[in-house]
């Protein structure tokens, strides 16, 4: 397995793929700067819960675009240049489907902790009020990548089966966009879509009176039944995705 990871290490060089991740994680932090710009002091009150409530609304487009990007450089490779047979010959089709995951894995996950960074960051640089709560960002955390992770496996899956990478990264933005609208319909229907579990397993809700058009965050009870579903759907796309591209090199 280490001469497979090492070899997609080697592979990805030059590539650029971190620029990529730097890039949408320059976005978030824009959009983020823009959105508490107008907030006062009594609104930065609730700061931590602002940043917590809204970052995984804005994960249903960025985390998608990261993966369909990621999955498809790191297996466009082998594509162009009709290697994987060749690779067969040296490392087993299942070790080569797992090491582009473990290294896909390890760019999803600089991405989910870019984000905390930034919260850290801007919440003290903006004196938001309260201590950091460093529970709710490790939880925060924990539920971004599991689920950037689940949604990375499926972007694996289709950048390795179709060799025009087109479809995935077609397959990225239109799932980004879905699981963003799917945020306005009842949770018991968001759980059927995956781009959506980012709003699933937040841990912030908002209420919002339309008379005083004042907002108030709240911290909510996480959603265990929905995790472990999440859980049997990466289960179900890595172990189908992993017996395809095996049985599709044979």
């Amino acid at each position: 397995m280490r001469a497979a990871i090492r070899m997609e290490i080697l592979k990805t060089k030059g590539r650029k793929i971190w620029l990529v991740v730097a890039v949408m994680m320059g976005v978030q932090m824009l959009w983020a700067g823009w959105a508490i710009s107008n907030k006062d002091a009594n609104d930065l009150v609730q700061g931590w819960l602002f940043f917590l409530y809204q970052f995984p609304m804005l994960n249903c487009i960025i985390m998608p675009v990261i993966a369909a990007v990621v999955a498809s450089r790191l297996c466009e490779v082998e594509h162009k240049g009709q290697t994987f047979k060749l690779l067969e010959t040296i490392v087993p089709a299942n070790r080569i489907f797992d090491a582009k995951f473990i290294w896909g894995s390890i760019y999803m996950f600089g991405a989910a902790l870019g984000q905390v960074a930034i919260m850290i960051g801007m919440g003290l640089m903006l004196h938001f009020g309260g201590p950091v709560p460093w529970g709710a960002l490790g939880g925060y955390l924990f539920f971004t990548l599991a689920v950037s992770l689940t949604i990375y496996a499926f972007q694996q899956v289709v950048s390795m089966l179709f060799a025009n990478q087109m479809v995935p990264m077609t397959l990225g933005l239109v799932g980004g966009f879905i699981g963003l609208f799917s945020m306005f319909f009842p949770q018991g229907f968001q759980k059927f879509i995956l781009w959506s579990y980012y709003g699933v397993l937040m841990q912030v809700g908002m209420n919002w009176d339309q008379n005083t058009r004042a907002i108030d965050f709240y911290w909510t009870v996480i959603d265990w039944s929905g995790f472990v579903l999440l859980f049997v759907f990466f289960g179900l796309i890595y172990g189908i995705g992993r017996i395809l591209f095996v049985r599709r090199e044979v």
